[in-house]
């Protein structure tokens, strides 16, 4: 299994950048598909980013193309989400999760938060404008 522990978050003004991290410890991040989630106030959970667990492939939210990348350093087992020119309605609770499976359904991507397994205990990103 994999501890995941979320940093990186505060305050920044729309338009300006911020990068989340997600450290694990354990096992390595490439025996898990690895997504970022976030949630705000009064609503519900929702899908932001993940990649293959070889980091072959990317799949991003609609809201966040184009303006969010995710990536990893294997060497650091830390996993990124770089928010670039974020705006007020991405502020919410950001969540990094990792899924053991390499497959669900013929998938290898998994924009649902029931497809993972463990999960960080998240960090806060206001945006203001």
């Amino acid at each position: 299994q994999v501890q995941l522990v979320e940093s990186g978050g505060g305050v920044v003004q729309a338009g300006d950048s911020l990068r989340l991290s997600c450290a694990g410890s354990g096992r390595t991040f490439s025996s898990y598909v690895v997504g970022w989630f976030r949630q705000a106030p009064g609503k519900e959970r929702e899908f932001v980013a993940c990649y293959t667990r070889s980091a072959g492939s990317t799949y991003y939210a609609e809201s966040v193309k184009g303006r969010f990348i995710i990536s990893r350093d294997i060497a650091k087992n830390t996993v990124y989400l770089q928010m670039d020119s974020p705006k007020p309605e991405d502020t919410a609770v950001y969540y990094c999760a990792a899924a053991a499976a390499e497959y669900r359904d013929g998938r290898y991507l998994f924009t649902r938060g029931n497809e993972y397994d463990y999960w960080g205990q998240g960090t806060q990103v206001t945006v203001s404008s």
